[in-house]
């Protein structure tokens, strides 16, 4: 994706493989809501719908990497994204150890 540095692409694609969890190359409503679960976020079925018609531009009801791309893409424009990623890395980072393990997302 444009503007994106090598290593952006590579913290991109290793955090898409922590919701991908059967490795298809494709996140289902079932892996947003176990991976949101595990962040200790207790979303309804209404938010997680919500949440996938957003991302899921395609509409076919899974979230390709393309699609995911565009998220973070449309998150860093907004100017919050950096502060919103590390967040999120923060709340993955159980054991605060500065790595997430895929222990920590299960």
């Amino acid at each position: 994706m444009e503007g994106l540095t090598s290593e952006q692409m590579v913290a991109f694609q290793e955090a898409f493989l922590l919701f991908d969890k059967n490795g298809d190359g494709c996140i289902t409503l079932e892996e947003l809501a176990a991976v949101t679960r595990s962040l200790g976020l207790e979303p309804t079925d209404q938010e997680l719908n919500d949440m996938m018609r957003e991302v899921d531009t395609d509409g076919n009801g899974i979230i390709d990497f393309q699609e995911f791309l565009s998220l973070i893409a449309r998150k860093m424009k907004d100017g919050d994204g950096d502060e919103e990623l590390k967040e999120a890395f923060e709340v993955l980072d159980k054991d605060q150890n500065g790595f997430i393990s895929p222990t920590e997302v299960v």
